[in-house]
């Protein structure tokens, strides 16, 4: 079962993160990057496959500058369910922190000529370690690649940007983060909690 792992490492008592169930969108296949302040700030990507999120932590986030080539840390699969998920996740759970959604729509695999559907021809290059698709989000827009590294960790892919009309020079998703977001807030009282006690 593919959420067992994400089950597994979730008190459901006592997260509000939504239970592991398979479903999957009526149409197009959706993608979803949330911000998450956990022990470390990063950004989970996350593209619905088979009814779940195929799922990677990204370190410093996406970018829209093809020469950046983003560490991206496969991780369990997560419920299809979670790509409406904000708010905190209580101390002592697996991922305690605050999380936000950073970016959402729809993406398709690159490859149009495929004889496959989308969904069977993703999974095919999600096998391979080279997953090519096009993104139509509201921040992040047109092409991009998921390149599993060789030599390194299993788990450890690259998230590149294609050179297209939607390519940036200069990117940082921090920059690009609304300025009512509750996850700077959070990140900002941990800070302030942390200054007072050094000061007592």
């Amino acid at each position: 079962m593919a959420l067992k792992d994400y089950n597994a490492k979730r008190k459901f008592d006592e997260t509000s993160e939504p239970k592991g169930k398979t479903k999957k969108s009526k149409d197009q296949l959706i993608f979803v990057i949330q911000r998450h302040a956990a022990s470390r700030l990063h950004y989970d990507f996350r593209l619905e496959m088979e009814g779940v999120l195929k799922s990677w932590a990204v370190p410093k986030g996406p970018s829209l500058n093809p020469k950046d080539k983003r560490l991206a840390m496969e991780v369990e699969d997560h419920p299809y369910d979670y790509k409406d998920f904000e708010g905190n996740i209580p101390e002592g759970n697996y991922g305690a922190g605050q999380v936000e959604i950073w970016d959402s729509g729809t993406y398709e695999p690159l490859d149009q000529n495929s004889k496959l559907s989308d969904e069977k021809e993703l999974l095919k290059e999600l096998k391979a370690g080279s997953l090519k698709f096009i993104l139509h989000g509201k921040k992040l827009k047109g092409e991009f690649a998921l390149v599993k590294m060789k030599n390194a960790e299993n788990n450890a892919w690259l998230l590149i940007k294609h050179n297209d009309q939607f390519a940036e020079e200069h990117y940082d998703a921090e920059e690009n983060t609304t300025k009512n977001s509750r996850v700077t807030k959070f990140l900002e009282e941990k800070k302030s909690l942390k200054t007072n006690k050094k000061k007592l």
